[in-house]
């Protein structure tokens, strides 16, 4: 069979607006998406080196999703490549998504459009389960895997340990077992070793007969893309913290979504873990049932799922003394956007070289395959947390010694809204039903319910 050529930017261009516009369900459908595109369609990539950039972009802080988009773009045509890719798969679900913030902060709290959100968190619950199933099948291939993955679940729901700890603590494990007991993490050859799969790969071959030459670290590189990326990433925030002063709502925000896109390792679920006690607890910008109001909305955006972030700035911006008023929601929003997503450029720009150079190394290909086990655990314990707060009308919040739980009331369990799960649940596991029909199904269902009760 014949190589396949190397892309070129306009190929890159036409294909991850391709992913931005069709990318719907979450980080495991998108995941899923680039992969049947690039390494199966356009047979760019090799299966090896795609698990390879997956594994370390589970490994970043921030949504690996797109660091995935803007790593294939890099590895394709450098950091031009990455930027179209990295920008693309964002942009047409970040114009969606202001749309539906600034429609809801003006007609959400109308019966009709709850009734909407009802069928929607029903539909969305199934997508989660869908997301947390593919997954820990792709991820949890071995016996210890599977241990790691429960382990980060109790750690999680169980302990409330903090997300870097556990990851840190998965990544050690794996590279321990590797050297302790090899094959117990990852088979020989790993994720990272060897080509992969049946094919080499446009990319992995132009690397090999070094027609690609970028992919090599350089230390003068890492310090020119560090320094240009984290000038770019916090000079807004440093412009506000000037201008206007710690306490304005701005400033405030550019602040705690900048340490959230540091500190959030393990991808988009493990993002909305943290904003949703966050932002609904610590600073109250809005209610636990208006995050997951906007859960489901990102739900039905193809993007990131963390364009969720997005809502959450608008909501805080409309609401707020000074700013509020659809304006300043935008503005809001779209500082959220920018802090959120620029480091993600950094991330792989100024290390993904490095990236490159471990894929020789089983060891590291071991602590890499633990921490995607260990945000399965993550995904597990955000499902479960979904379903409560989907299924009950009341959760309390447990605390004895070490242990923090969520417990129902299950005098509160709402039938019909386990009902509408189980069908999608079947709608999307058995029958195989698209993401966007199901959101559509259980929009319409749940608006249909509230126009005859």
């Amino acid at each position: 069979m014949s190589q396949p050529a190397l892309p070129t930017l306009g190929d890159l261009i036409r294909v991850f607006a391709k992913i931005g516009l069709l990318g719907f369900g979450g980080p495991a459908a998108q995941i899923a998406l680039m992969h049947r595109i690039v390494v199966e369609e356009k047979r760019w990539l090799s299966e090896g080196r795609y698990l390879h950039a997956l594994n370390y972009c589970m490994l970043l802080p921030g949504p690996e999703a797109q660091q995935l988009a803007t790593y294939i773009g890099w590895l394709a045509r450098g950091v031009k490549g990455g930027i179209a890719a990295g920008i693309l798969f964002v942009l047409p679900g970040a114009v969606i998504m202001l749309a539906l913030s600034v429609l809801y902060a003006l007609f959400a709290e109308l019966p009709l459009m709850q009734g909407v959100f009802y069928g929607i968190k029903c539909a969305v619950l199934a997508i989660v389960v869908q997301a947390l199933l593919r997954i820990g099948g792709r991820a949890l291939k071995t016996s210890a895997l599977r241990l790691i993955a429960l382990a980060a679940f109790c750690a999680l729901f169980l302990f409330a340990l903090p997300f870097p700890l556990v990851v840190l603590s998965a990544g050690v494990i794996g590279f321990l077992l590797h050297r302790t007991w090899p094959g117990t993490i990852v088979a020989s050859g790993g994720h990272g070793a060897g080509k992969g799969g049946a094919h080499s790969g446009s990319i992995d071959a132009a690397i090999e007969d070094g027609r690609i030459q970028h992919t090599k670290s350089s230390a003068t590189r890492f310090m020119l893309q560090t320094t240009l990326w984290l000038t770019l990433w916090l000079a807004p925030v440093a412009v506000l913290w000037l201008a206007l002063g710690p306490d304005d709502l701005l400033t405030r925000l550019g602040l705690f979504f900048a340490q959230m896109a540091a500190v959030t390792f393990g991808g988009a679920y493990a993002v909305l873990a943290y904003v949703a006690q966050e932002a609904v607890s610590t600073y109250g910008w809005l209610s636990a049932k208006e995050m997951l109001h906007g859960l489901a909305l990102a739900e039905t955006t193809p993007g990131p799922l963390i364009l969720v972030l997005q809502y959450v700035g608008f909501l805080a911006g409309f609401r707020d003394a000074v700013w509020g008023g659809i304006a300043g929601g935008i503005i809001a929003s779209l500082l959220v956007l920018w802090v959120t997503f620029v480091p993600s450029f950094l991330w792989i720009f100024a290390g993904a070289p490095y990236a490159e150079r471990l894929r020789s190394m089983p060891g590291i290909s071991a602590a890499l395959a633990a921490i995607t086990a260990a945000v399965t655990g993550v995904i597990a314990s955000l499902a479960l947390w979904f379903a409560l707060h989907v299924l009950f009308a009341r959760v309390d919040l447990w605390r004895s010694g070490p242990f923090t739980l969520n417990l129902p009331d299950w005098a509160t369990l709402d039938p019909a809204a386990l009902a509408l799960t189980l069908a999608a649940l079947v709608l999307t596991l058995r029958f195989k039903l698209g993401v966007g029909w199901l959101v559509l199904i259980f929009a319409a269902t749940g608006l249909a319910r509230t126009a005859l009760v």
